[in-house]
């Protein structure tokens, strides 16, 4: 479409671990925004567009709640976002979603212990090994490591459904309703949204799925069909 596009990896999400004790989490919104300011300076003239997926997701709603009418950007578009925090950490420690949180906290475990392998760990990290949910990584990692008392101090700053109602620039989000990683009690009421946010629920798509089509070898990537439509009629062109 002509669009060039940047993309944001989370502190210590590229293949190399980031060199302080704090890394990334799902309300850190400081590093998204001196991405933009980076661009912003490089090209003041230049519509801009954000797309956050899942966690990704919720920072950018967040950060755009955060900034309302300040927040420099054109459009944006969040994806499965885990708009309440502890809803989807209960979600995903049941039935099936389990499998999917036992490869989850395998990947942060080993993920945080590189990094500690190269700097001086915190002396209240503890036991890594022991840690086998969500909650229990967030009660004795991100928790400790970012300020906050404990997991359920993150989960309420940190979750993106009540800053919603600030957002003042145009924003889709898509969700499904039968998202494994979250129950319909997280989904936000048509009272929580601002009048410039747009909530399309579909009833399928899964976690950042939604793939149409009539048949398996020939699949419709809707998501990306629709994020683009989204897009082209809502950003402004140059001047």
């Amino acid at each position: 479409m002509g669009w060039r596009g940047v993309f944001m990896h989370f502190r210590g999400c590229s293949g190399e671990p980031n060199r302080l004790a704090r890394c990334y989490h799902a309300g850190e919104t400081e590093d998204f925004a001196a991405l933009v300011d980076t661009l912003r300076q490089r090209e003041p003239h230049t519509p801009l567009a954000a797309v956050g997926f899942s966690l990704g997701g919720n920072v950018l709603l967040k950060w755009l709640g955060e900034l309302g009418e300040r927040a420099p950007l054109q459009a944006a578009v969040a994806v499965s976002v885990p708009f309440d925090l502890a809803n989807s950490v209960q979600r995903i420690n049941e039935g099936f979603s389990r499998a999917y949180q036992l490869r989850l906290v395998r990947g942060l475990r080993k993920s945080i212990q590189a990094k500690f392998n190269r700097i001086a760990a915190p002396p209240n990290l503890g036991n890594l090994r022991r840690l086998r949910s969500i909650r229990e990584y967030d009660d004795n990692v991100t928790a400790p490591l970012h300020g906050f008392a404990n997991a359920d101090e993150y989960y309420s700053r940190s979750s993106s459904r009540q800053y919603l109602k600030n957002i003042r620039i145009p924003t889709l989000i898509l969700h499904a309703t039968d998202d494994p990683l979250m129950s319909a009690q997280a989904i936000p009421q048509t009272n929580e949204l601002s009048s410039s946010t747009r909530l399309e629920l579909s009833e399928r798509g899964g976690h950042l799925g939604f793939v149409g089509g009539k048949y398996p070898w020939r699949p419709e990537y809707w998501l990306e069909l629709r994020i683009s439509e989204f897009l082209s009629t809502t950003l402004r062109k140059p001047a």
